[in-house]
């Protein structure tokens, strides 16, 4: 009897555990969207001490994000000022302060992170009379997160603006095409941060700027379209080893001003910009055959964007310009399903900002342009949607 007793207790106690869990599942299940109040969000976040665009955003080592540069224009019927200034954004007190002054105003330059923790600034144009660019500059310099203060380098052999700056595997950074007074750059530079020197390496096969680079997996360069007087559709590649320039497969459509992003597979994204209108055609790019393929069109054309791979494989396209208008619109790419969905909101509209992946998986979107009302203070925060599996919360909850 007892037994029988014992056996039907624990029975009744297995039951009655089932249904506590069968409830607790479907109340969680039924909290997802409120457990994920963050999940397609943005949120704004303290503001820029200089309203800027054309600047750089470059995520720091200790995780705060340094903007540097840019324009500020209060208005359209105001002139351009080129900024020397810089800030810091530190995302534990989501603000911004001031930290030391480049050595000179620069937009359109390139900021790029180097193994040993410092900021390396190129090139750009510093600004000349009446808010004109002005010229294109050889200097470039270092930032040092530890001081805070920034300091001259080795000088380029040929200036530019509209180029663009990649870390190599071994740390060295190459330094591609671009423009200048005297027309297209069809030079490259690699700059060795062990002796603070830019050496020539091989030339691009063809000029340009406005243009996309990134490196792949094997640690070669790729690079995507751009503006030579035409829009272009080629595509290169430079091999670090032989610092060998080499065509490969051409994009379906020319463009510039599009976004270009790595994603895990190894392949490369590259989303709208413009062909002499605004695009919305999106391209995929595999290294193992050198061709590219048609993907989902993103839900609105766009150029002047910013792309960002989030944590879960997916990316984030934000802001930029329409045929209409400035966007506040965002969409997110899947890659398992080759799709395109929209996304929560900008909480202002932009173009020419910035995108930065923080630490905590957070993107950071900084300052920008919005016509006709000018270079803009405010930055935003984006959440990525936080996915909840009931059947992972019904074996949390049998452990």
């Amino acid at each position: 009897m007892n037994v029988f007793k014992k056996w039907f207790n624990d029975c009744g106690l297995v039951l009655g555990r089932c249904w506590i869990l069968i409830v607790m599942t479907l109340v969680l299940t039924l909290m997802i969207p409120r457990l994920a109040f963050s999940a397609d969000s943005w949120i704004e976040t303290g503001s820029l001490n200089a309203g800027r665009h054309n600047h750089t955003a470059t995520l720091l080592s200790n995780g705060k994000v340094l903007v540097a540069g840019g324009v500020y224009r209060e208005d359209i019927n105001t002139d351009q000022v080129f900024l020397d200034s810089a800030e810091l954004y530190d995302p534990v007190a989501g603000s911004w302060s001031t930290t030391g002054s480049m050595t000179t105003p620069r937009e359109s330059h390139t900021a790029t992170l180097l193994s040993n923790g410092r900021v390396l600034a190129i090139g750009g144009m510093p600004g000349g009379s009446g808010g004109s660019s002005g010229y294109a500059m050889d200097t470039a310099e270092l930032y040092n997160p530890d001081t805070g203060t920034w300091s001259l380098t080795g000088s380029l052999a040929t200036a530019r603006a509209y180029h663009t700056a990649t870390l190599l595997s071994n740390g060295k950074v190459l330094v591609a095409s671009g423009w200048n007074n005297s027309g297209f750059v069809g030079s490259a530079e690699l700059y060795d941060p062990d002796t603070g020197t830019f050496s020539a390496t091989g030339s691009l096969n063809v000029a340009r700027d406005y243009f996309n680079a990134l490196r792949l997996a094997d640690g070669k360069i790729l690079v995507i379209g751009g503006y030579a007087g035409t829009f272009l559709d080629s595509a290169e590649l430079y091999d670090p080893v032989s610092e060998i320039w080499s065509l490969t497969g051409s994009l379906g459509t020319g463009r510039f001003k599009c976004s270009a992003t790595l994603l895990e597979s190894n392949q490369v994204l590259v989303a709208g910009g413009r062909d002499g209108s605004r695009l919305n055609s999106v391209e995929l790019y595999s290294p193992t055959t050198g061709t590219w393929t048609d993907t989902d069109d993103l839900i609105t054309e766009r150029e002047l964007h910013t792309a960002t791979l989030l944590t879960n494989g997916k990316v984030l396209v934000a802001g930029g310009g329409s045929n209409a208008s400035v966007l506040t619109s965002s969409e997110i790419y899947s890659p398992a399903t080759e799709e395109w969905k929209t996304t929560g909101s900008l909480l202002t509209a932009r173009e020419k900002h910035t995108a930065t992946r923080l630490l905590n998986g957070n993107v950071l979107v900084a300052g920008g342009y919005k016509f006709p009302d000018g270079s803009l203070t405010s930055s935003e925060l984006y959440t990525p949607r936080q996915e909840f599996v009931p059947s992972l919360i019904l074996l949390i909850l049998l452990d």
